[in-house]
């Protein structure tokens, strides 16, 4: 029984740290945009060694309105004209608020998974001690359901994201492909169903000995 705890509550601490990671980062997908290489997550993109909030590319283009640290060069003010007429395009084509949708889904199942994680991890600790508190409670199986429920989560999210930048940027970017941080919800994926499988298996071995334990 312990051995399964273990196991699963390793999982489940290595699942929830590549949640964070992957839903704090800013490299689920890479892509070119007018020549310029450019990277982005759930809360920002990044064109070169600049980045900005989602926010930006949904509700105006880059560079445009107050707050954007567009230098003030030539060079730079070339780049912001052709990338304001590129997201220009792109936007009129995206749809803001089917967009905006599209982002707080994705964070909102991210953030939820990890706090589901979380909470799984609380549990599964509890379940190493022998406190009366919760004594109606399996915590094993308590622990398994919360890991089980943050994987659901995280699928929806990646499900999400990985449609929506299939259906729109594969069909108006030649050149890209998703990045590490995508890469690490799928590992996290991986982990906290793992995590769930061992707590779950550990509240069988503790239900049956406690069934063979005569009375």
């Amino acid at each position: 029984m312990y051995s399964f705890m273990g196991g699963g509550l390793f999982c489940a601490w290595v699942g929830t740290i590549l949640l964070v990671v992957a839903t704090a980062t800013d490299h689920w997908m890479q892509y070119r945009l007018s020549g310029s290489f450019a990277h982005q997550g759930l809360w920002r993109y990044c064109l070169g060694s600049k980045c900005y909030l989602q926010t930006d590319s949904i509700g105006e283009p880059p560079g445009q309105g107050p707050g954007r640290a567009w230098g003030k060069s030539r060079a730079d003010l070339g780049a912001q004209g052709h990338l304001y007429s590129r997201w220009r395009t792109l936007r009129l084509k995206e749809g803001k608020g089917a967009t905006q949708a599209y982002w707080n889904a994705t964070r909102a199942f991210m953030i939820l998974s990890a706090l589901c994680a979380t909470s799984g991890i609380i549990m599964g600790i509890m379940a190493f001690t022998h406190q009366p508190t919760f004594s109606r409670i399996s915590r094993p199986f308590s622990a398994g359901i919360m890991f089980f429920a943050s994987t659901l989560f995280v699928l929806l999210a990646l499900a999400i994201y990985t449609g929506v930048t299939i259906s729109f940027l594969g069909r108006r970017f030649g050149d890209w492909r998703f990045s590490w941080s995508y890469i690490l919800g799928w590992v996290a994926v991986l982990m906290t169903f793992f995590a769930g499988i061992f707590y779950i298996c550990a509240y069988r071995v503790h239900e049956c000995r406690r069934l063979s334990t005569p009375r």
